[in-house]
């Protein structure tokens, strides 16, 4: 299927680690041209230099995007080198564990900017790049804002955010023909995780736990999974899709967990 992204101009933030990573090589691999904003600048580099080593087209800026300038850099630095924006995706974010008990009001805020603040930023400066494309916004958000949990205030109220903008942005922007939807992953097998799992006690007998309630093939999901969903909704296929939240998750969030045992 031909999702008709060719030369397209989209900003993936986070883009050069875990889901962000596949994102922006999935984007790529349709044609897309991906512009990569994290705060790493040697992550982002090697994903630009796989994209244009397998002949597609990238760039990268080094942004810490908890800073709402360092968003409007973003954007100037996309619209500069290649003339229009055509997506945004957010994704960027940590769980900081920033708890009820545990955390305090000083981090709780950090972590508002850090998993939050920067969502509505981006979207803030695209705005009018993408009123000239009819473009399109996919927020990466959790299952932490629909399920809990714990010790991780500041994460879920930012992701639970997410949420709420992607359902107001989408009723704000629909006399301007842009589409806004969210992706939301559960349990997906990244660098971060990769690094959760092994800080627990016993790392194998957790991670086993958890893949035994995942109902749909008793699996984590990849990267790629969520990367083919995200695309989507970035592309013309889903031309009349807009506020909505898809769960792609083998069903770990809504269904029964009777059906995994």
């Amino acid at each position: 299927m031909d999702l008709k992204l060719k030369d397209k101009v989209f900003i993936v933030t986070g883009g050069a680690k875990g889901i962000g990573e596949a994102i922006s090589l999935g984007i790529a691999a349709e044609g897309g041209i991906v512009v990569i904003a994290g705060r790493n600048g040697d992550d982002n580099e090697k994903v630009v230099n796989a994209i244009t080593a397998a002949g597609g087209k990238a760039s990268a800026i080094a942004a810490e995007l908890a800073n709402p300038g360092n968003c409007s850099k973003v954007v100037n630095h996309a619209v500069e080198r290649w003339g229009q924006i055509d997506g945004l995706v957010n994704n960027a974010g940590v769980n900081d564990g920033v708890g009820l008990e545990k955390g305090d009001p000083v981090k709780f805020l950090e972590s508002l900017q850090k998993n939050l603040l920067h969502y509505y930023c981006m979207a803030h400066y695209a705005l009018p790049h993408l009123k000239k494309t009819k473009g399109a916004i996919v927020n990466v958000g959790s299952k932490v804002a629909t399920t809990g949990q714990g010790n991780t205030s500041g994460y879920a109220a930012s992701k639970g955010g997410v949420n709420a903008l992607t359902r107001e942005w989408a009723v704000e922007l629909l006399d301007s023909g842009i589409r806004v939807n969210a992706v939301i992953p559960a349990e997906v097998w990244t660098p971060l995780y990769d690094n959760w799992i092994h800080s627990l006690p016993d790392p194998e007998t957790k991670l086993a736990s958890i893949i035994s309630k995942i109902p749909l093939g008793h699996r984590m999901t990849t990267s790629e999974e969520i990367a083919h969903t995200t695309i989507f909704l970035l592309s013309e296929k889903s031309s009349h899709t807009t506020g909505q939240i898809l769960y792609v998750d083998g069903g770990y969030t809504h269904l029964d967990r009777a059906v995994s045992a």
